[in-house]
């Protein structure tokens, strides 16, 4: 018997969707697209095949978490260190509850197309039945160069050895994993507990480990831990990880520019915007009336107090406003 446990990311920021995402509103509260249901909950509805649905998030978000998925069980990390710490954390407390489970773990935040559910439940059984780390590589339809690249290895019939991790790729280099077979690195997993836990042993996240297993003082534990990804903290350096292929669509919907690849016209508009003579533009506000006139390839996004415009292309730079941003306490 195995019990299925969908955990869900919700812990970060999103700062390249500013000014719609800041640190009181983050990307995954947000309802892009058509859909008029948060990234948030659109995750949990994906995953209400699990048997049992927890969120792992940060203080300060845990009670709108509590309100968008009143089903869940909301897991508090004591102090926000990217998704090496919070899945460990989330690893610990899944094992406590439950002697039997296999860790769906979700990303939040991320637009998933139709097919979701028969390639996480083959990655789910893939775990339970090797106690290996599996993650779902997604078939690239571009050679993006924002997205990590997992290589697989060795046929295992319904999923593959992983034979390497890539790191974000320049535009040749992303072209060349096209044509090898590589597959995007989508950042959803599974794994049992222990198995995690075990592969999380020995790097990044060890000082992390022995105070969840020894009783020690997690919160300390977490404060003199670097922000690290799961991926380079554990994945990259563990033995035995498989990936289960998915052929469905999905985007991170990382910054303001995927909203194009999400759009059905020539621009991509959220809230009440007018546009004339203007292509591959993305228009996104609250309460506010945009109109775009005779310009092309441009964000231009109003929420709250704020206003951004930047090209398309530049979009990743958005970061930079934010950190200018925090700096100032501003954000």
């Amino acid at each position: 018997m195995v019990t299925t446990v969908a955990v869900l990311l919700a812990g970060g920021t999103g700062t390249r969707l500013y000014p719609a995402s800041r640190s009181h509103r983050p990307k995954q509260f947000l309802a892009l697209g058509d859909d008029d249901r948060s990234l948030l909950r659109r995750t949990a509805d994906r995953a209400g095949f699990a048997d049992e649905l927890a969120v792992v998030t940060r203080e300060s978000y845990a009670d709108r978490v509590g309100e968008i998925v009143p089903e869940a069980t909301v897991l508090t990390e004591p102090a926000g260190r990217d998704t090496g710490p919070a899945l460990a954390y989330a690893a610990s407390e899944v094992r406590d509850r439950h002697s039997d489970a296999v860790m769906l773990c979700l990303p939040s935040d991320h637009v998933v197309g139709d097919g979701f559910r028969a390639t996480a439940e083959t990655a789910v059984d893939v775990a339970a039945r090797t106690d290996a780390l599996v993650t779902l590589g997604v078939e690239p339809d571009r050679p993006a160069t924002g997205y990590g690249y997992v290589q697989p290895g060795a046929d295992r019939g319904d999923h593959y050895a992983v034979e390497q991790f890539r790191e974000k790729p320049d535009e040749d280099t992303a072209e060349a994993l096209l044509e090898a077979g590589c597959l995007w690195n989508a950042g959803m997993f599974a794994w049992t507990p222990d198995a995690f836990l075990d592969a999380a042993r020995d790097g990044p996240l060890d000082g992390v480990v022995d105070a969840l297993e020894t009783g020690g003082d997690v919160e300390r534990a977490f404060e003199e831990t670097e922000a690290v990804s799961v991926d380079y903290a554990v994945l990259e350096r563990a033995q035995d990880v498989r990936v289960v292929p998915a052929a469905f669509e999905w985007d991170d919907v990382g910054a303001w520019d995927a909203l194009l690849r999400l759009a059905d016209g020539e621009n991509a508009t959220l809230g009440d915007a007018l546009t004339i003579d203007a292509s591959g533009n993305v228009i996104a506000s609250d309460d506010k009336h945009v109109s775009v006139v005779g310009a092309d390839d441009l964000v231009v996004a109003a929420f709250d107090d704020r206003v951004l415009v930047v090209p398309t292309d530049d979009a990743q730079r958005v970061r930079e406003v934010v950190a200018k941003l925090r700096d100032a306490g501003k954000f």
